[in-house]
């Protein structure tokens, strides 16, 4: 009779945060898929310019995501109220960026009023995010972790789909972000989004105390003192990953509708964007499958080079099929790399401190939406332009220096495995 309603309990869980989950993403594709396009050619941003809006608001959830939300979390132990509070001030926030870039008539200054309007909603925002990469380990056991993670990233790609089909019929159409359909979309599904959460536990050190663990999470726990500066390593190399794979994120919107090149409408680039939703659904059913048959490691080695092969595809190619391949590739890598490495990084953090170091986690993550941009692909690209490079060149080079970087990280990781591999043999 316990274990029935261990299991029920489960299943309500995973009710509340699958759904939390599609909202979300049905948010961020809908908002975010065409806002890069919204400043580069309503507004009159430069590429470099236009990656602000993500760039700055990522460095205020990173700062207070492990320095302000997370020790909070760690202290509090309360990570659905963080979750459901972060999305009402972000739905509110989001409504009140609308209202004052709009009574601008300098599109210009517009612009930037939209970057500082996010950049601020991110002091809210962190608390959910951070909420949830804690609440997840709370919940699930060591074993369920990748599996877990996979299908929440699957059941999310439909909301990105879904999203994101609604933001390129409304922004084709002329109902886009100026006067406000796009911001009043979004706004109200942070504000529903916070129902699911009422099905999802408070979490804490309490509630992950009382779910069944395994055998390897225990030895995990004991082997992080032993191991700490594996979880250092396992982050650098996360750095290079994810702003190598990440560079091209604000960018590749833009890439895809230069007249000069591919010139796809709102309609064609949902489509193409769609298709890497379409992978995370497929991919992200099957990879707890794939950790527990060949492991964490060898899974997020797996989804590197997968990303490596979708940013060589966008570099050399000038064909519109195998653009639709190469977004299946990023969405297939995005699933696999985040669920493996979250289950690493899972095993690697003590209980006591997981609002606190899955902030620093989150950090390899946020920054390389928009960091990675603002000081790479954004500068690289307008310098080419500048020098009368062509604007397909442009884009396409900072693809190529993508993909350098995600193959340093894949090469720092393999190191730092093959080196603890030495370490634990010499303990033996």
């Amino acid at each position: 009779m316990l274990l029935e309603n261990f299991k029920r309990s489960k299943l309500i869980t995973f009710f509340g945060l699958s759904s939390f989950q599609i909202l979300a993403m049905f948010r961020r594709g809908l908002f975010y898929t065409y806002l890069s396009i919204y400043l580069r050619d309503f507004l009159f941003l430069s590429v470099t310019e236009t990656t602000l809006y993500a760039t700055l608001p990522m460095i205020m959830s990173v700062l207070f995501q492990n320095f302000v939300w997370g020790p909070i979390s760690d202290k509090l132990q309360r990570r659905r109220t963080l979750i459901i509070l972060g999305e009402i001030l972000a739905g509110g926030g989001t409504l009140l960026v609308w209202l004052i870039h709009n009574s601008f008539s300098d599109f210009y200054i517009a612009g930037y009023i939209i970057i500082i309007g996010l950049s601020c909603i991110e002091l809210f925002w962190s608390m959910s995010n951070i909420g949830w990469s804690a609440l997840i380990s709370d919940i699930y056991p060591s074993v369920e972790r990748s599996k877990v993670m996979g299908r929440l990233t699957s059941v999310g790609g439909f909301g990105r789909i879904i999203g994101i089909t609604i933001g390129g019929v409304l922004y084709n159409n002329g109902f886009g972000f100026r006067d406000g359909p796009l911001f009043f979309v979004a706004s109200f599904i942070m504000f529903i989004s916070t129902f699911p959460m009422l099905f999802a536990p408070e979490g804490g050190i309490e509630y992950s105390k009382n779910i069944e663990k395994d055998e390897s999470l225990e030895i995990n726990e004991k082997a992080q003192f032993r191991y700490k500066n594996i979880f250092i390593i396992f982050i650098i190399s996360l750095i290079f990953i994810n702003f190598g794979r990440n560079s091209i994120s604000i960018p590749y919107s833009q890439y895809l509708s230069l007249e000069s090149g591919f010139g796809v409408d709102s309609v064609l680039l949902s489509l193409i964007v769609n298709t890497r939703s379409v992978a995370v659904i497929l991919v992200g059913l099957g990879t707890g499958i794939l950790s527990n048959k060949i492991g964490h490691s060898k899974s997020l080695i797996f989804g590197v080079i997968l990303a490596l092969f979708a940013l060589l595809i966008n570099t050399i190619t000038n064909f519109l099929w195998m653009i639709f391949l190469g977004s299946f590739l990023f969405g297939a890598s995005e699933v696999i790399i985040y669920s493996a490495s979250y289950a690493i990084a899972s095993d690697l953090i003590p209980e006591n401190y997981r609002g606190k170091l899955f902030g620093l986690y989150n950090t390899t993550f946020f920054l390389s939406w928009g960091l990675a941009c603002t000081l790479i692909s954004g500068p690289l690209i307008d310098f080419l332009i500048n020098i009368n490079i062509s604007e397909i060149i442009a884009y396409q080079s900072s693809f190529l220096v993508g993909a350098i970087l995600t193959f340093v990280g894949l090469i720092i990781y393999i190191i730092s495995k093959l080196k603890l591999a030495i370490k634990k043999r010499k303990n033996k």
